[in-house]
């Protein structure tokens, strides 16, 4: 009985950030883009990567691919699911590496910066093949600096939570040990 407790509260708890992601991908999909046609900072990533940090890398890949597949239905945009799927598993491959790889040498901020110009990457050679543009490829240092900023962005809230939120919250309200 135990366990399946525990398998209810873990899938409660990813329904919950994968909620999270999807409503702040929302409200930011309601803002023009950055700069860049198409660009925004991501934020909705957020909540993958502290699920990443908290539980694996396979709960973090389920909360990007529904995430990304609800996102593309609400927003109505089926072709922003080849792009967002694929910068997002790409982005969260690399986070993952780096996160049982190389951390603490690298901190959570350097690994979303890394993950990020990664997903931004991605993207911008999914949009050349997609669009059959090969002077696409040109906006990738823009994409990249980007990368750069929105990975510091969703980095540093990342930091922020699991510094200041205690242990004790994480171990009884998810069940995990950090």
């Amino acid at each position: 009985m135990k366990g399946s407790h525990y398998v209810t509260k873990k899938i409660a708890v990813l329904s919950v950030f994968t909620a999270l992601s999807l409503i702040t991908f929302l409200i930011e999909n309601l803002f023009p883009p950055l700069i860049i046609p198409g660009a925004k900072l991501g934020l909705s990533n957020t909540f993958s990567f502290a699920v990443l940090i908290i539980y694996s890398p396979v709960e973090a890949f389920i909360v990007v691919t529904v995430r990304t597949l609800l996102s593309a239905i609400f927003a109505n945009n089926l072709w922003g699911l080849v792009y967002s799927f694929t910068g997002g598993i790409v982005s969260m491959a690399v986070s993952s590496l780096l996160l049982y790889v190389v951390y603490p040498r690298l901190s959570i901020i350097a690994v979303s910066v890394v993950a990020a110009v990664f997903h931004n990457i991605t993207q911008n050679i999914v949009n050349v093949i997609v669009s059959a543009t090969p002077s696409a490829i040109m906006l990738l240092p823009y994409f990249m600096l980007l990368g750069i900023v929105s990975g510091a962005c969703i980095g540093l809230v990342v930091w922020i939570i699991f510094r200041r939120v205690p242990v004790s919250v994480f171990e009884k309200a998810l069940g995990v040990k950090r």
